[in-house]
């Protein structure tokens, strides 16, 4: 079922770890842990228990870009099988809102990432067709979708010489909200006189349907590894059979289910405003009758209506209260399933987190006559409900939580301390902040001299910006990583520091769990004493585990003072180093850098080039975070700071190229 392919055998610490957690498996145990330090293998190690579990795989994780570089790993080792990529599809999300106090209603603003959604689609039609799936998730799989059922059931079923007209297909596809256009795009389809061309949600396949009257005489399709193919080849054709259309769109459900879906949501939108006006809400009443009134009257037409999740207690038939459709739903369709949670330490606190800030909006929203009381279902899973829905699950960290340890249980922990390559902990440096940023840079220089690589982890967003502005200015090849960085970006990021398109990256909680660097030999940790989430025992380790592999890995941490997080976490870490050299020496193993492949993601990753912006000692350059815009905000930076010194000319040059970006701006 599933084919691991991989030129290494389990070493160090892997094969036990490997032959334990599969007897838990085999014997029943619900919950395990695998402890395993930065760069001990801990993918390897899960992707040999999934090929032996021979079961579909959740792998969730708790950022979009650790999810994208372990669903990268996977996608390797399991070539042949189906592994797909489901996180939160929003570039910009403003979720709706209102604020009481000063009469403040937000409208839901977004930009979904279209790249992202088709990957959704692809993951949730590989679930509906195979059992050979691993999808690696953020927390956005328990989030609403929609039933698995409708979805499967509402599929077009095509073969060829069944008897359906061209104009019946066609109503067919706009009920699965297919948009017709004359170009093929994503969930479209284009129509000419006996012919209907159909490109899948996911993007990964065309179906070109040929009618001989009103009957299919032919069926072909064409598969696609990245949608520019639509556009930019010719597209090859097989003959096929049969096959299945899945819906365009999440919460699609029948023609007969919505009327009665509509006829309920009418008897709600009744009592509520009832209740409403009883409550001499006069204003709020009228606002939610015209707002649903409108929105019944979109589905009724066309099956769909902008926010129609907010509506799906009563398309699902669901009981006030239920939980919603998630990808657990899709999984559990299959039967049984392994859940994997990967850096449990951080991503168990997310999933228990997300039910809590959804319902306090939510339900403000419907006091105020936004909403209708049954929005407040169209939500995120509560932890006893994502429990529930979950079978056999391997947590896997290096800084495990009291929760996952206690679920587990002192049988089921499986610890992987050794790494293959003999690396060890690196060694760890606590300095003084005063003289800090010299310092720095002069460590960083003298790495970069060795072709090796930087990480700084900052306490802010603010502090991460001026501090790649400030090493710029040292002649240091520098980026950012925070999470205003759009997802996509982040990868290209991530990848370009391990080409050496720049030397150093600066960031703030984003540069911690899981991130493969094997170039990074330094870690240079600011304000370590500062105590708080940012500066924990476990963030520390974790922050500190990202030059585990490099042979050459060293940390220094910049403070006044040790806390008992510093205290811990360069004990544990020294205690773990102390292990790994007694059994290099026993085993005669010499540590050895990682050698890890640049491969390319098939994820759509930005294609942004370096850009420069300005002239002169004022030149302003992005290597992927570029923009016009952010380089007018950073001359206007350098010019304000010259204004401050006093350096009129330079301030007037900088003046001169902000006036040049905006009139170029303007054409």
């Amino acid at each position: 079922m599933f084919k691991l392919t991989s030129k290494f055998n389990p070493t160090g610490d892997q094969p036990q770890a490997i032959a334990k957690l599969i007897d838990g498996l085999k014997s029943g145990q619900k919950h395990q842990v695998l402890l395993g330090v930065t760069g001990s293998g801990k993918t390897f190690t899960m992707a040999k228990i999934i090929e032996h579990y021979k079961k579909p795989t959740l792998v969730i994780s708790h950022n979009k870009t650790l999810a994208a570089q372990v669903y990268k790993e996977f996608k390797e080792f399991f070539p042949k099988n189906a592994v797909h990529y489901f996180v939160s599809y929003y570039d910009y999300y403003q979720p709706e809102a209102y604020i009481p106090h000063t009469d403040t209603y937000i409208e839901k603003d977004s930009k979904i990432n279209q790249e992202i959604d088709r990957l959704r689609h692809a993951a949730t039609q590989a679930l509906i067709s195979r059992d050979d799936v691993i999808i690696v998730a953020s927390v956005s799989c328990i989030y609403n979708l929609g039933s698995p059922e409708d979805y499967k059931n509402l599929g077009l079923q095509i073969f060829e010489n069944k008897k359906i007209s061209s104009s019946e297909l066609v109503r067919g596809l706009m009920r699965l909200q297919y948009i017709p256009d004359i170009e093929l795009k994503r969930g479209c389809f284009r129509k000419t006189t006996d012919e209907i061309e159909i490109v899948a949600p996911s993007a990964q396949e065309v179906i070109k349907i040929k009618f001989k009257g009103d009957k299919i005489e032919k069926i072909m399709q064409a598969s696609i590894s990245d949608p520019e193919e639509l556009e930019m080849k010719d597209l090859k054709y097989e003959k096929i059979v049969e096959t299945s259309i899945f819906p365009a769109k999440y919460w699609v459900t029948s023609d007969n289910k919505i009327g009665l879906a509509i006829e309920n949501i009418k008897s709600e939108l009744q009592k509520h405003v009832k209740h409403l006006k009883k409550e001499k809400k006069f204003q709020e009443a009228a606002r939610l009758q015209e707002k649903t009134l409108q929105d019944i009257e979109m589905m009724r037409q066309t099956g769909y209506c902008h926010g129609i999740e907010n509506y799906s207690r009563h398309l699902d038939f669901r009981k006030a209260g239920e939980p919603p459709y998630s990808l657990l739903d899709f999984f559990s369709s299959k039967g049984e399933f392994l859940t994997i949670i990967d850096e449990s330490h951080i991503t168990v606190p997310q999933l228990r987190s997300m039910f809590t800030g959804d319902h306090s909006r939510k339900s403000t929203l419907v006091e105020y006559g936004f909403r209708l009381p049954s929005a407040i279902d169209n939500r995120p899973l509560k932890f006893p409900e994502f429990q529930k829905r979950t079978q056999k699950t391997i947590y896997t960290s290096a800084t495990p939580a009291k929760y996952e340890m206690e679920q587990a249980g002192k049988n089921g922990i499986a610890e992987q301390l050794i790494r293959p390559t003999g690396l060890l902990d690196p060694t760890i440096e606590i300095r003084p902040t005063e003289g800090q940023i010299p310092h720095l840079v002069e460590n960083i220089k003298a790495r970069t001299a060795k072709s090796e690589r930087v990480i700084v982890t900052t306490l802010t967003k603010r502090m991460a910006e001026d501090l790649s502005e400030h090493l710029a200015e040292q002649g240091i090849k520098v980026n950012y990583l925070h999470s205003e960085i759009k997802t996509l970006d982040r990868l290209k990021i991530i990848k370009d520091l391990r080409l050496g398109n720049y030397d150093v990256l600066v960031g703030v909680n984003l540069l911690r769990e899981g991130l493969d660097l094997p170039e990074v030999s330094l870690i240079a940790i600011l304000d370590a004493d500062k105590e708080g989430f940012l500066r924990n025992a476990t963030t520390l380790i974790q922050t500190m585990g990202r030059a585990a592999r490099n042979e050459n890995g060293h940390v220094i941490m910049y403070a006044d003072k040790i806390t008992k997080s510093i205290d811990f976490a360069v004990k544990e870490t020294q205690r773990r180093r102390k292990k790994q050299e007694k059994y290099n020496k026993e085993n005669g193993i010499t540590p050895q850098t990682i050698i890890k492949e640049i491969g390319n993601f098939d994820l759509p990753i930005s294609q942004k080039e370096i850009q420069k912006y300005g002239d002169g000692n004022n030149e302003i350059i992005f290597f992927t975070n570029g923009s016009r815009q952010n380089a007018m905000k950073q001359l206007q930076k350098l010019m304000d700071k010259a204004i401050r010194k006093m350096d009129y000319e330079t301030a007037l040059g900088l003046k001169e190229q902000i006036r040049k970006l905006k009139s170029e701006s303007v054409v």
